[in-house]
């Protein structure tokens, strides 16, 4: 496995397309826009999100970087259905990457998280669908898959809105997909931030919360090139998932505090020890490609002539997908190169 290049697929050809990115100032919105930017010209990019400082230093980041561009900000809230059809007009691809995302969060406020995460799917069908956009793909999560959190539970079901909007495309066309992958190394609120700046504070112990805790990691490039992927090879009701490595946050901490004590601080609420992104069931209806996994739709009609891929093959009957039991696993070398630090010998 190629640690930094994972997913071969030909990617979608964006050239003079209009694509509405939601969340777009987040983490992975920000890069979907430099990398776009830089391999497509775009008709239009809509940057659509509701929080206008973010928007504004988005955009002053971007004009510095590209120059001219063919970004559109667009303030609005994924709750809102009217607005959501007001910044769909004309647009050819959504890509729907806003949600309400952080655990602990989710399970304080859990009206919250069932607005934006569940009735903003069902927000985004009723536009898509009004709008007639050819393709939409939404970013999901490995804790959908037997999710024991709130977070996990509504991303779950707002995965079965998006497929099941395919039976309501009718003439218009108009397709829905999912991509499931696991945490993006590096992003805003994820474990590698806190633990690089308690490193440059000069911390004496680094907190984990379990020793034996896996996770599925992938960087924010390459979940790009997967959304990218996906989107050139979606047919509708497919959920995507990536051949991507685990990891013990016990290895992530020593590859990026070799030498520095470890604090168990125990499992937060809703988390698990294990994650997981096809489950037993879900693999009587999973075949395997060469770089990702394909969970087909209920609906036996669905995969008829229209899902064949090349080489693709089922998966055994017993397959379960998840962070302790993959084949692949990254060392603390691989860990250094996707973070793209350098770590120093601690001093003596």
């Amino acid at each position: 496995m190629t640690i930094m290049n994972l997913f071969h697929t030909p990617r979608s050809d964006l050239n003079n397309k209009t694509i509405l990115l939601t969340g777009g100032t987040g983490s992975f919105g920000r890069q979907f826009t430099r990398m776009v930017l830089k391999q497509f010209k775009l008709r239009k990019l809509i940057i659509f999100s509701r929080d206008e400082l973010k928007q504004y230093e988005m955009h002053a980041d971007i004009d510095a970087e590209f120059g001219k561009n063919p970004l559109r900000f667009f303030i609005g809230d994924v709750r809102d259905v009217d607005r959501l059809e007001m910044a769909m007009r004309g647009v050819d691809y959504v890509v729907h990457a806003a949600a309400l995302k952080h655990v602990p969060t989710a399970e304080y406020n859990p009206i919250e998280c069932i607005r934006t995460n569940v009735y903003g799917a069902e927000n985004i069908v009723a536009a898509a669908l009004r709008c007639r956009v050819k393709r939409i793909i939404t970013l999901s999560t490995d804790k959908a898959a037997s999710p024991i959190n709130l977070y996990g539970a509504s991303k779950l079901a707002s995965d079965k809105i998006f497929i099941a909007a395919n039976n309501l495309s009718g003439d218009i066309g108009t397709r829905f997909s999912v991509v499931r992958y696991g945490n993006v190394l590096g992003s805003r609120g994820s474990v590698v931030p806190l633990f690089l700046k308690l490193i440059r504070e000069g911390a004496k112990e680094i907190p984990i919360t379990d020793p034996r805790m896996t996770r599925f990691w992938i960087t924010i490039d390459q979940g790009v090139d997967f959304v990218l992927s996906s989107l050139e090879m979606m047919q509708g009701g497919e959920i995507f998932v990536p051949k991507i490595p685990s990891m013990r946050v016990s290895d992530l901490a020593e590859a990026l505090a070799p030498g520095v004590k470890h604090r168990v601080v125990g499992i937060r609420p809703g988390e698990k020890l294990h994650e997981a992104m096809i489950t037993v069931d879900d693999a009587r209806r999973t075949i395997e490609l060469s770089d990702r996994y394909v969970i087909q739709p209920d609906f036996s009609y669905w995969r008829a002539a229209d899902y064949e891929y090349e080489n693709a093959k089922p998966v055994p009957q017993d397959f379960h997908y998840s962070s302790e039991n993959n084949e692949h696993w990254l060392d603390e070398k691989d860990i250094r190169e996707m973070l793209g630090v350098t770590i120093n010998a601690p001093a003596e």
